[in-house]
């Protein structure tokens, strides 16, 4: 293979949209970020290849703007493979499909049992791709061509693996109800952030008391402070289990902070005034956090069986009609249906179970028409099924 380059200077870019634009079919495109090194989610390589005109790695920082590009694609069906994984990156920079197909997502909805990439392509194509690049760091530069050479590989073979998944689709009439899958996922927007982003520490579960929640508060907002400043990822500077270690161990010095040995990650001693200065405010705020924050979501179904049994027989009930159609239409059952909306159905059903009912509540949650379609009636038998179950089981033995 060619020494591969990064399209950096105005001159390639132009190059580069010229090309795009007169090559011919769909469009790949993926992207490459430095998860677990930057704080940023921002795109650090986008790769692109279209037939007839070859394949292109872009330095996004190097870019001030994709405009160009952006006007000869937007017409075009866009290839990714876990589109929701590179969908932000690109928007950020300005690239923004009207049409998608996703590989990985189809793969799911044909039931194929690996929906890596690597496994995608090795079952499709027969040809082996080897992912040891997968989790570098693309800030790095230059860029090795040894990972150049990975990153146009996953550009490269996507068209033809579409255009297989294609046809599969085809043959198990699933081309319609890809269609409403891929553009859920275009559609979809992102998740709030929380109002208290620092409950998603690991292991902030396991501490019940408001003072030690306090720490981890003000030295999870604290890390986040220097790790959005530094463009760092914050696990780097300090690992959860540090902070954790912290709060079990809630020192009272600046001194027992530092011979915490638990203490670890390259910032914890470098940066041990702005740790210490955080511990400060945990020991001493008076707004404590609530040990549990209310939500709506439904109790874990372990606990159904002693609070609600009705619900309880509802879910197990409806689980098994669900699981049912997932097997004889080859999907996983996730797939089908979103498993936090059928728990939320039972937990909460409509005042008579009847199919004009179910298929109301079920397109709330957000369930996709062909989704609706495929389970609502089951659904509806399954409910009047469980109900009738709890009235025998109530029943005195004669």
């Amino acid at each position: 293979m060619d020494e591969l380059r990064v399209i950096e200077t105005p001159a390639d870019f132009d190059d580069a949209v010229r090309r795009i634009g007169e090559g011919e079919g769909p469009i790949a495109v993926d992207a490459e970020r430095a998860s677990g090194f930057k704080y940023s989610q921002r795109a650090y390589l986008i790769q692109m290849y279209r037939r007839g005109a070859g394949t292109f790695l872009f330095d996004p920082p190097q870019i001030p703007d994709f405009s160009a590009l952006q006007s000869v694609m937007a017409d075009e069906e866009w290839v990714l493979h876990a589109a929701s994984q590179d969908l932000a990156c690109l928007r950020e920079v300005g690239l923004e499909p009207d049409r998608i197909f996703d590989t990985e997502l189809a793969a799911r909805l044909l039931g194929m049992p690996r929906v890596g990439l690597a496994a995608v392509v090795e079952e499709l194509l027969g040809i082996h791709l080897a992912k040891e690049h997968s989790a570098a760091d693309w800030s790095t530069r230059p860029l090795p061509q040894p990972w150049l050479t990975y990153a146009a590989l996953d550009v490269e073979l996507l068209v033809d693996v579409r255009d297989r998944l294609v046809e599969r689709l085809v043959e198990t009439e699933k081309t319609s109800l890809a269609a409403e899958e891929f553009d859920a996922v275009l559609r979809r927007e992102p998740k709030p952030v929380g109002p208290e982003p620092w409950r998603r520490l690991s292991g902030i579960h396991a501490i019940r008391s408001p003072r030690s929640l306090a720490v981890a508060r003000e030295l999870w907002l604290a890390r986040d402070e220097f790790a959005s400043s530094t463009d760092v990822a914050p696990g780097r500077l300090v690992p959860d289990a540090s902070i954790l270690a912290v709060v079990k161990a809630l020192p009272r010095t600046r001194k027992a902070l530092a011979d915490l040995r638990a203490f670890t990650g390259r910032a914890s001693r470098t940066e041990l005034d702005r740790w210490w200065a955080a511990v400060e405010r945990g020991l001493t705020t008076e707004d404590l956090p609530a040990t549990r924050i209310p939500n709506d979501a439904p109790p874990p179904p372990r606990a159904w069986a002693m609070r609600n049994p009705e619900a309880d027989a509802r879910l197990r009930f409806a689980k098994a009609a669900v699981t049912e159609v997932a097997e004889a239409m080859d999907m996983p059952v996730e797939n089908l249906l979103t498993p936090d909306h059928l728990r939320r159905l039972a937990w909460h059903p409509p005042a008579a179970p009847d199919l004009g009912s179910i298929r109301a509540e079920l397109e709330a949650l957000g369930a996709r028409p062909w989704q609706i379609d495929a389970t609502a009636q089951r659904i509806s038998v399954a409910f009047v099924d469980a109900s009738q179950s709890v009235l025998d089981a109530e029943k005195p033995v004669s």
